[in-house]
């Protein structure tokens, strides 16, 4: 299986030679995933049949399970994901190249819990890299959801469970385009988002975690330039409409909601191996630094969310 997708502002291109996976990365990436291999591309994924160990002849120790040589990288059990995996790149172009070969605690935890495994194995194939390779061309990943409301483009900020998803399910049923559900990469001017499934308790697709299941984004782009930020707050009655927030508590609730974000929780170990391995991209992503741009040259707002099903986001926030 081969062909391309748009992620994060990176252009992918996926040469899989594993039937399991052509059909995990295929549904990764709902509505996005295109046979056409001949689109130009920094990024490429490739996933090999062979099941041998990659050849460390020459490499030099890394940290534990990672090694480089000269611009090439080789992790072992990458994000514990079961693939092993080597990079080669130069500041223009990388490309991962995988291996199935689980140790057997991770074969046994993926037939215990597939839908685990599922979101684990799409992390470490598509979207860690992505973030990466993102973050070396100098985007920061946000947990959070872009979306147009009206003629509004907030950008929701909050940790998880406080009902993003179940706010921007409406908007899109409505007609409104969204970028991100729940992961982006931004410069504190633009938001790109991860491609993904969304996750709605309402969905038709596969189940996963919290009684959730997955369905495409309905009218996904591939970015949008907020002109707000959102901070959803969760609350046990009506929701108490619109108010101004705090620039400095904006920026906090969208940095501590990046690293409260369970899907990330293996990202940040994964980006400091790759960025100590070769060099590129910065030692630590520019959360903080994005968040405050953002913060500081928006206007900041806040709005309750209702434990139970309430209005949508657009008649909270009172944009048509």
């Amino acid at each position: 299986m081969r062909g391309t997708f748009q992620s994060a502002s990176v252009q992918v291109a996926v040469d899989s030679r594993v039937p399991w996976v052509s059909r995990l990365i295929q549904e990764a990436c709902p509505g996005a995933f295109t046979h056409d291999f001949t689109v130009t591309h920094t990024l490429q994924v490739q996933v090999e049949a062979e099941r041998a160990a990659f050849d460390l002849g020459g490499f030099e120790l890394v940290t534990r399970g990672a090694w480089s040589r000269a611009g090439t990288v080789v992790i072992e059990n990458f994000c514990s994901s079961g693939f092993d995996v080597m990079l080669r790149c130069t500041e223009e172009r990388a490309t991962f190249t995988y291996r199935w070969r689980p140790p057997p605690r991770v074969r046994l935890a993926s037939a215990a819990a597939p839908s685990t495994f599922v979101l684990l194995a799409r992390a470490a194939l598509l979207q860690y890299p992505v973030l990466w390779w993102a973050g070396v061309h100098g985007r920061a990943p946000l947990h959070a959801a872009v979306c147009t409301v009206g003629s509004a483009i907030p950008l929701l900020a909050g940790p998880g469970g406080l009902g993003k998803s179940a706010l921007l399910a409406r908007e899109l049923a409505a007609g409104a385009r969204a970028t991100c559900d729940n992961v982006c990469v931004a410069n504190g001017l633009t938001a790109w988002g991860l491609v993904e499934p969304v996750w709605i308790a309402t969905g038709q697709g596969r189940r996963i975690a919290h009684g959730h299941s997955e369905m495409p984004i309905k009218g996904w782009v591939p970015r949008l330039t907020p002109d707000c930020i959102v901070v959803l707050r969760r609350i046990s009655d009506e929701p108490f409409g619109t108010r101004r927030c705090d620039p400095a508590t904006a920026a906090r609730t969208l940095v501590t909601g990046t690293y409260m974000a369970g899907e990330l929780r293996r990202y940040w170990g994964a980006a400091a191996t790759l960025t100590a391995a070769t060099g590129l991209g910065p030692a630590h992503p520019q959360v903080d630094e994005v968040a405050r741009r953002f913060a500081s040259e928006l206007p900041c707002l806040e709005v309750g969310v209702p434990q139970k099903a309430g209005p949508r986001l657009a008649d909270l926030l009172g944009f048509t």
